[in-house]
C-alpha cells in the first residue's frame, strides 16, 4: 500500500509539473526540501554531523544554513527532474549550456570509451539526460529503488533520451562491453562502500570507503576518466561542465588504483567545497559499516576477459 501511494503521489506531481510555470516548479521543490529539513530529524542530524566533519572551522550557524540549502536543493532537483521528464529533447537542450565539450570530444576520439564520473552533486540526473541528446547515449550505473513501481518510473525517465541503466547484476561485464565499443559510462563515485575490496581515500581530509572499480577499469582499458558537473544558472537553466580528464599515475606505481581513485575524489571535493549547498550531506559518507551502494571492483575487473 505504501509503495502504491508513493507511486500515485509522484504521478500526481508529474501531472501538476507539466502545467506549472518554471518559477512555481522550483518554488515547490524548495518548499518540499525545507519541509523535509524540518520533519526528517534523522537525515538532518546526519547532514549536520557531516558538515561539522567537513568544515570544523566554520561557525555552526553557517553549517546549518548549508544543510538547509542542501535540503532545498534536493527538493528542487526532484521537481526539476520531473519537469524535464515532460519536455521534448529540443526544450531540454534550450535550457543548458556546455563548458569543456572539446575535452569530451577528445576523450571519445581515443576510441577506448569514456568513464564519466560524478557525485550526488548539482543536477547530475539532468546532465545524463542531455548528454544522450547532445552527443550519444551512455551507460549509467545506478542503484535500484526499494519501491518497484517508482523504480520502473524513474528508469523510464532516465532512459527516455536513449541512455541505458545498469544495476548491480552483471555490471562489470556490461561496462566493459560499452567501453570496448567506444561508448561512455557514467558512474557516481561518492557512495560509501562496505565490500571487502573497498579502498580508503581522503575526502575532506577524512578516510572514506570508496569503490576501486573506476580506477581499475581505467587502468585496464585505457579509457579516460572525465569528471562532469551540472550547476544551476538560475531561471531553470544549467551549465554542464566537462572537466579535464583525470591523469593516471605512472605505469610503475605500486598503488595505482588508490592513487587514481584519490585523484578522482579530489576533483569532486573541489566542487563540493566551491558549492557545498549542492551536495548530498544527508548521506552517511563517512562510516565503518553499512550496505554497499556500488558494484564490487578490482577482483571482478581483473578476472573479466
Amino acid at each position: 500500500m505504501r509503495h502504491q501511494l508513493e507511486y500515485l503521489a509522484v504521478r500526481t506531481l508529474i501531472a501538476f509539473v507539466r502545467v506549472m510555470p518554471g518559477w512555481l516548479v522550483r518554488g515547490c521543490g524548495t518548499l518540499l526540501g525545507l519541509t523535509f529539513y524540518a520533519v526528517d530529524g534523522v537525515h538532518r542530524r546526519v547532514a549536520h554531523r557531516n558538515l561539522a566533519l567537513a568544515f570544523p572551522a566554520r561557525p555552526e550557524a553557517e553549517r546549518r544554513a548549508i544543510a538547509r540549502a542542501a535540503f532545498a536543493h534536493f527538493g528542487r532537483l526532484l521537481f526539476e527532474l520531473l519537469e524535464f521528464s515532460t519536455l521534448t529533447n529540443e526544450q531540454m537542450l534550450a535550457r543548458v549550456e556546455f563548458d569543456g565539450e572539446d575535452r569530451c570530444r577528445q576523450a571519445y576520439a581515443q576510441g577506448k570509451g569514456v568513464l564519466f564520473i560524478a557525485g550526488h552533486f548539482g543536477f547530475w540526473e539532468l546532465q545524463a539526460m542531455v548528454e544522450a541528446i547532445r552527443r550519444e547515449p551512455v551507460t549509467v550505473l545506478a542503484r535500484a529503488l526499494d519501491n518497484p513501481k517508482l523504480h520502473e518510473l524513474l528508469e523510464q525517465i532516465r532512459e527516455r533520451t536513449g541512455n541505458t541503466i545498469v544495476y548491480r547484476q552483471d555490471t562489470i561485464r556490461r561496462v566493459m562491453r560499452a567501453l570496448q565499443a567506444g561508448h561512455g559510462v557514467a558512474v557516481l563515485i561518492d557512495q560509501h562502500i562496505s565490500s571487502h575490496d573497498a579502498i580508503s581515500v581522503d575526502f575532506f581530509e577524512r578516510p572514506a570507503a570508496t569503490t576501486p572499480a573506476i580506477a581499475a577499469l581505467a587502468l585496464r582499458t585505457g579509457a579516460p576518466i572525465v569528471p562532469v558537473f551540472a550547476l544551476p544558472l538560475g531561471g531553470g537553466r544549467y551549465r554542464m561542465i566537462y572537466e579535464h580528464p583525470v591523469e593516471p599515475p605512472p605505469a610503475d606505481s605500486e598503488n595505482a588504483v588508490r592513487e587514481l581513485t584519490q585523484r578522482c575524489t579530489d576533483v569532486l571535493e573541489m566542487y563540493v567545497r566551491r558549492h557545498p549547498e549542492l551536495w548530498l550531506w544527508m548521506h552517511r559518507r563517512w562510516r565503518d559499516d553499512g550496505p554497499a551502494d556500488m558494484f564490487h571492483g578490482v577482483e571482478e575487473v581483473e578476472t573479466e576477459n
